[in-house]
Order: structure tokens, then C-alpha cells, then sequence
């Protein structure tokens, strides 16, 4: 069996916002560490608020991490990094957004807006090349060269998530993080996006991060699954591994929020609530252990050892 390799590493990630008027920080996320490898896609799962978008804000240095370090292929790419390592870091590590609209100029044309990473990089040698990447790129998200000139108010939701898809391909990235990329989408066009995705990481050998709140998406797409509760991650395992057997409550708490599609069976179902006070954290100090191989979980030593036992 080859040994996988890990393409992004956080360490003991930590994020604080000042909150204005006040002394003390919020902490947005809490003491994350988790390695990413190659090829696979990796789901970030939680409430509103867990601390999802925050992680990915982070790996792409939109926000700054307070504690921790963040690797990419071995080096160090949070903190004060050279401008050399900084470029590539843009041209590598690429975020598709949850509203195509909102990330979108809606002044600029997709011309302009696919081939912005292009311009501050400068990854082009003339016009000529520049215009060739925007063509070849709206190509292969499906759509037509000639949108090239048009606005993003004239496009659909659909077809703006792909030129959002568009502008994070054209830096020929190897990590994308997409934060909710269909949330703000029609259903029916969903799928498109989702089977987009999959066959661009199969053709280019992508390594992605999806940030979602739809479990069954994240169950058809990826490969491991990290659940994140206030900032820190409770469960960490294969995509399967985890929907079969989840421990920590939180866990179990969100999975049987998701519907089934038998009207009959999803009537006889009872959410479980998840109540954090249960947890005995003030007398037994809590710890990320693996209670089955490549599951972990974050608990105290005695659900710890009552988890390993099942």
C-alpha cells in the first residue's frame, strides 16, 4: 500500500475576532489540526457558526490564524511568508464561494473576472495566451467562450457558480475549497455543479475541501468527513465509517436531522437534540483519540473507552 501524501496540514489552528467595544475575543475556532491528502475530498460539516467558512477563509490567508501553523506541501504558509510563497499559494490553494452573485463584480465581465487571478499574478506571458486560458477554462465548466464579454447579472445561478468554478481553475490550483458551492442554488441544478466538480478533479487530480451543511451531498462527494462543533473538530472519519457508526452526540444529532426520501420512514423518525452540558469536560479534561482505525473522536476518557467498545 503507497504511504498517502499530506498536501495541507493545520496545526493547532486557532482564530479570534475582536468583538468592537469589548476586550475579549471570539473565538472562532479552536485548536483545529487536521492533514489533507492528495486526490481526496475532504467534508467540513456543522451548524451555522461552527467555525467552517473561518477554516477555509484561513487556509487561503483571508483570515489570520492566532495560533497555529498551516503547511502546504511542507512549507509554512500562515503568518509573515515571502512574496515568492505568497504567489504561490494564490495559484494553488483556490476558494469557490457559497453566493455565485455576491463574489462575482457584477460591474466587471467574465472576461475580467476569470482572468483576475492571471493579472495580479501575472501568469501569462501575452494577450494572446491570457484569452486562450479564459477560453479554455469557460470550456470546461460548460459554457460558451463568447459569455466571455457578457455580465453576471445575465447569467443564471447555475452559470455564475461555474464562473466562479472557472476563475479558481484558471490558476491551475491543486486545493479548491468550496464553501457551500450549490447551497444557493435550485435543486435541480444542484447536481450539475456536484457532477462538475467530480469529473474536473478526475481529470486535473484536484484536492478538494467542501465546506456544506447538506449531509447527504457530503456523503455523495466525499471521501472523509470532519465535524465541527463551536470551532473545534469532534469526529473525523471515512465518509461510510462515519454515516454507519458515528459516536460523539453532536454527530448523531445531525445526522438524523438529514430527511430520507420515504415520506412512510421519515414520519417515524425523532430528531436527536444535542446538549453539550452532558459532556463531563470540568472533571475529565477531553482528547482526540482513535477509537477505530482512522476514526477519530474528541471525548472525555470515559466516552472514550465506552466508544471504543461498540
Amino acid at each position: 500500500m503507497t504511504e498517502r501524501e499530506a498536501l495541507l496540514e493545520l496545526k493547532h489552528i486557532s482564530v479570534e475576532f475582536k468583538q468592537r467595544g469589548s476586550r475579549q475575543a471570539f473565538r472562532a475556532v479552536d485548536d483545529v489540526s487536521l492533514k489533507l491528502w492528495r486526490g481526496e475530498t475532504l467534508g467540513v460539516v456543522g451548524e451555522s457558526g461552527s467555525g467552517k467558512t473561518t477554516i477555509g477563509r484561513t487556509i487561503v490567508r483571508i483570515n489570520e490564524a492566532t495560533h497555529g501553523e498551516i503547511y502546504f506541501k511542507g512549507q509554512r504558509i500562515n503568518g509573515k511568508i515571502s512574496p515568492a510563497l505568497d504567489d504561490e499559494v494564490t495559484r494553488r490553494i483556490q476558494m469557490i464561494f457559497q453566493d455565485p452573485m455576491a463574489s462575482l463584480n457584477e460591474r466587471a465581465k467574465v472576461d475580467y473576472i476569470v482572468s483576475e487571478g492571471l493579472y495580479n499574478t501575472k501568469a501569462y506571458r501575452d494577450e494572446a495566451e491570457r484569452q486562450a486560458k479564459v477560453e479554455a477554462c469557460l470550456r470546461e465548466v460548460g459554457l460558451l467562450p463568447e459569455f466571455a464579454s457578457r455580465f453576471p447579472h445575465e447569467f443564471s445561478g447555475g452559470q455564475r457558480q461555474r464562473i466562479g468554478v472557472a476563475r479558481a481553475l484558471i490558476m491551475e490550483p491543486e486545493i479548491i475549497i468550496a464553501d457551500e458551492p450549490i447551497s444557493a442554488l435550485d435543486v435541480s441544478i444542484r447536481a450539475q455543479i456536484l457532477n462538475l466538480m467530480a469529473a474536473l478533479q478526475r481529470d486535473k487530480g484536484l484536492t478538494y475541501i467542501f465546506i456544506a451543511h447538506d449531509l447527504s451531498v457530503v456523503r455523495f462527494i466525499t471521501d472523509r468527513v470532519a465535524v465541527l462543533s463551536k470551532g473545534k473538530i469532534v469526529e473525523l472519519a471515512e465518509t461510510e465509517e462515519l454515516f454507519a457508526c458515528p459516536f460523539h452526540p453532536y454527530t448523531r444529532s445531525l445526522l438524523s436531522a438529514v430527511p430520507l426520501p420515504n415520506p412512510v420512514e421519515q414520519r417515524k423518525r425523532t430528531p436527536l437534540a444535542y446538549d453539550s452540558s452532558q459532556h463531563d469536560y470540568a472533571q475529565e479534561k477531553p482528547q482526540w483519540a482513535e477509537v477505530r482505525p482512522g476514526h477519530f473522536v474528541w471525548g472525555n476518557e470515559r466516552e472514550l473507552h465506552a466508544w471504543m467498545k461498540q
